[in-house]
């Protein structure tokens, strides 16, 4: 054990940093690649003014017009690939980008790797392969039987190629996430001695990771609710921006907190129970409890003398769910619990809270000194969602009565 947690020495940590600093020197590199884009831009617009000009004089047969708009669709395809290769792989070989809840953000970033970058590159490469190939077939009559021969050939190896990358990528990326879960086996094995939670139902020990099945169930969520089936159209004020910032769930892997304020009857606990339900289908393990059931599991463990225990138990979850904060008051012995949570999961892992006030009002929720403290951790890395409008339940309700 002490060889394990022994620092390197300096020397070695010193190589090792000056090593990894030349990650730098393809910076450089990338930039060039951004200067090729301007290239492309340049001659797709050559291109277009030449295809607009002899549009214009009479000059552009049909065939002329197909193979002249072919050529721009293999510019525009050759510059997304420059795109993947300068944006994609400077994030995964030089350095973070930091785009990480901009509302631009490609999907496919948000999970880039070596791995992907190798398979969206030899599929973009396929695509522009079949662009070359259109262009031979249209011009058939000016392309000889060699050109098509071997422009079909060299196309084929492209698509088995891509297709070999694509079936290798499978068993690298289950590798890479048998090791993630490897790393986080002391958590679970904690989380198995002390037994299972007192509302969610720990899934069995399989030889294999648990299923997004296993793990809705284990969350105890009071129902599965997603993203998509939000009704925003009661509420005045919606930040749907926000909302589809957090659906790709950086703020976990981040280990950000997010708070859902609100009137009842708003939708935070369907928000709240949504982004549980996502990040159970990405692979997170998740907990959901009302503020009234943590509070009751903490005064539990601390009567039994295990709340050190249970805290480090609920590391094994990445995604803790507080619902309905505000609606109960807490006596300060209970909200020095609560700080307790708060404190152990500030920047180890990610709370969602709903309430019906914003976190600056939680010293009338909880008592004594501990709630200017807890908030200040909350706060710091959070993402705080105002829901304003009338109660979803009540507008349904009348609307069924005057029917």
């Amino acid at each position: 054990m002490q060889d394990i947690t022994s620092a390197p020495s300096p020397p070695t940590t010193t190589l090792g940093y000056a090593l990894f600093a030349t990650r730098w020197l393809q910076a450089p590199l990338y930039f060039g690649l951004v200067a090729a884009q301007g290239v492309y831009v340049y001659k797709f617009f050559n291109e277009l003014w030449a295809l607009v000009l002899r549009c214009v004089t009479g000059q552009a047969t049909e065939t002329y017009v197909m193979l002249a708009v072919l050529k721009l669709v293999d510019v525009v395809m050759i510059a997304n690939l420059l795109i993947m290769v300068i944006v994609g792989g400077y994030e995964t070989f030089v350095s973070r980008i930091g785009l990480q809840g901009h509302r631009d953000q490609p999907e496919w970033l948000s999970h880039v790797n070596s791995n992907v970058l190798k398979v969206k590159l030899a599929t973009a490469i396929v695509g522009i392969s079949s662009v070359h190939l259109l262009q031979m077939f249209v011009d058939v009559h000016h392309t000889s039987r060699h050109s098509l021969l071997w422009g079909t050939v060299i196309h084929m190896a492209f698509i088995a190629s891509a297709a070999i990358l694509a079936y290798m990528s499978g068993p690298m990326a289950a590798q890479a996430e048998r090791a993630h879960h490897s790393s986080h086996q002391p958590h679970q094995q904690r989380a198995a001695e002390a037994g299972p939670p007192e509302k969610a139902v720990i899934p069995a020990q399989r030889d294999q990771a648990p299923s997004a099945e296993d793990r809705l169930r284990a969350a105890g969520f009071p129902a599965r609710k997603l993203l998509e089936d939000f009704d925003a159209e009661h509420l005045r004020s919606f930040d749907r921006e926000a909302v589809a910032r957090l659906g790709k769930l950086d703020f976990v892997t981040a280990r950000r907190n997010v708070v859902f304020t609100g009137p009842p009857g708003t939708g935070k606990t369907h928000l709240a129970v949504g982004l549980g339900v996502r990040a159970c289908q990405a692979g997170h393990r998740v907990l959901f409890a009302t503020a009234g059931e943590w509070a009751a599991r903490l005064a539990g463990a601390q009567a039994d003398g295990r709340l050190t225990d249970e805290l480090r138990r609920l590391d094994a979850y990445a995604l803790l769910i507080v619902d309905e904060v505000g609606y109960l008051p807490f006596d300060a012995d209970t909200s020095q619990l609560f700080f307790r949570l708060v404190a152990h999961r500030y920047e180890r892992g990610s709370l969602v809270v709903t309430g019906d006030r914003p976190p600056a009002r939680w010293d009338e929720v909880f008592g004594g000194p501990a709630a200017p403290a807890m908030v200040d951790r909350i706060a710091h890395h959070a993402e705080i969602v105002r829901l304003e409008g009338d109660s979803y339940r009540m507008r349904r309700a009348t609307s069924e009565w005057a029917g």
